[in-house]
């Protein structure tokens, strides 16, 4: 067997079910995961798992390799022990991060009572939990550059999202700000620089704050968001995971209010509609 489908097939073994969600069940003949949950959390098919773990299938894409990695809650030691056994270059440092570490992955299991999401040092959303969605909107509606934070907010607007002057403007100035920082820590990062050119381009308001030169990192704010059960008035907190430069952004609102109760409410509804069509 080689090393590639040993460590897979050992690395799908140790992770336990309900690490990932899924229910531990009553006579599972195997502790870990199963193939098909493995299947499902990477998205592929069992077909090419079978594979893989039989050493059938030969040079997966680097995609595959990362989604791989992150289903199986992988440190990014073993991400990148995992691209070099399967022939594939591990990822650049010179480029943004996307993978997401295991203890990041605990953080948004745990905290499922608050809207939470990750995105990387570009600002692409790479995990959220369900009330995030449902607060926010759901980010699989979305695909490519579309999912990425700055690009929706200067290119798209920010419908049923309302700042006061202050916030409106701190918050436009360190999303150009941050990003611009993001440019000189992965100067090879081709997206990243194609995001830029884009924005560039396409948005006089982004050209306008990134010909300041400013360098910062976006912090806190605080907004109103329109959602199903009403306006709810949010603080967002961003806090910084610098081992993998990763943001965890958290939105919380204040004990005993109305927006707090509101908060509450969509909890439980979710992502259902409340009212008919």
């Amino acid at each position: 067997m080689s090393e590639f489908a040993n460590v897979l097939r050992s690395w799908r073994d140790r992770v336990r079910p309900e690490e990932v969600g899924l229910p531990a069940g009553a006579g599972r003949r195997t502790s870990g995961l199963r193939r098909e949950e493995l299947a499902a959390l990477a998205g592929v098919s069992v077909d090419y798992v079978v594979r893989l773990e039989q050493g059938r299938a030969t040079n997966p894409s680097p995609q595959m390799l990362g989604a791989l990695a992150t289903a199986l809650r992988l440190t990014t030691d073993e991400r990148d022990h995992l691209f070099r056994v399967a022939g594939a270059a591990a990822p650049s440092r010179q480029v943004v991060p996307r993978h997401v570490t295991p203890g990041v992955q605990r953080i948004v299991d745990r905290l499922g009572d608050v809207p939470l999401a990750v995105f990387t040092a570009a600002h692409d959303i790479v995990l959220w939990n369900d009330l995030w969605a449902a607060l926010s909107g759901d980010p699989t509606r979305y695909t490519g550059i579309e999912r990425n934070l700055v690009w929706r907010h200067f290119m798209h607007g920010h419908d049923g999202v309302a700042w006061d002057d202050t916030h409106q403007e701190d918050f436009s100035s360190d999303l150009a700000a941050d990003l611009r920082a993001a440019v000189g820590r992965y100067p090879a990062d081709r997206d990243l620089a194609e995001l830029v050119a884009r924005l560039r381009r396409g948005s006089p308001e982004f050209e306008r704050r990134w010909d300041t030169g400013r360098i910062a990192e976006h912090r806190a704010s605080r907004k109103t968001v329109e959602t199903p059960v009403g306006p709810i008035e949010i603080d967002c907190d961003v806090l910084s995971v610098p081992a993998g430069d990763l943001r965890i952004v958290v939105y919380t609102a204040v004990p005993g209010t109305e927006d707090a109760a509101k908060l509450d409410l969509l909890r439980v509804t979710g992502l259902q509609e409340l009212t008919p069509r």
